[in-house]
């Protein structure tokens, strides 16, 4: 299997709120965006929003369930600061503090937030990863 990652779809139970909220975060909808989905362009990776239901009934699985998913998105920042403000920006549009911003083990810096669906989303300084201009991540 080719190592990549082309899209990200969050199934979400109410799908205005959480278009919403992303647009208060100033991510922009691309225009093939319909009525019952939202796409996103977030760096080579395409991010959507389907509604919880349809997403469980495309893979065949049941909806039910909540808790910890076993997973957390990241948005890596230039700075200590950026990931301040970037949870700042988050708590403002309506995501739920998780954890404020704090010193890791490892020398990073670090904060969690949830989505409006208690998607996690970490924002992170990573001293020892590139950004690229474009602010994409260099390994």
């Amino acid at each position: 299997m080719k190592q990549a990652i082309s899209f990200i779809t969050l199934g979400v139970v109410d799908l205005p709120r959480s278009r919403a909220f992303y647009k208060a975060l100033g991510w922009q909808e691309s225009p093939a965006s319909q009525e019952g989905i939202a796409f996103y362009q977030a760096g080579s990776v395409a991010f959507a929003l389907f509604q919880r239901d349809a997403l469980a009934e495309d893979a065949n699985l049941p909806s039910a369930g909540s808790g910890f998913a076993g997973f957390t998105l990241a948005h890596n920042v230039e700075s200590e600061a950026a990931v301040q403000v970037l949870l700042d920006e988050a708590v403002a549009a309506g995501a739920t503090l998780v954890r404020p911003a704090d010193k890791v083990f490892w020398g990073g810096f670090r904060g969690y937030f949830a989505d409006p669906d208690g998607f996690l989303w970490e924002a992170c300084y990573n001293p020892f990863v590139a950004l690229d201009p474009n602010g994409f991540i260099q390994l």
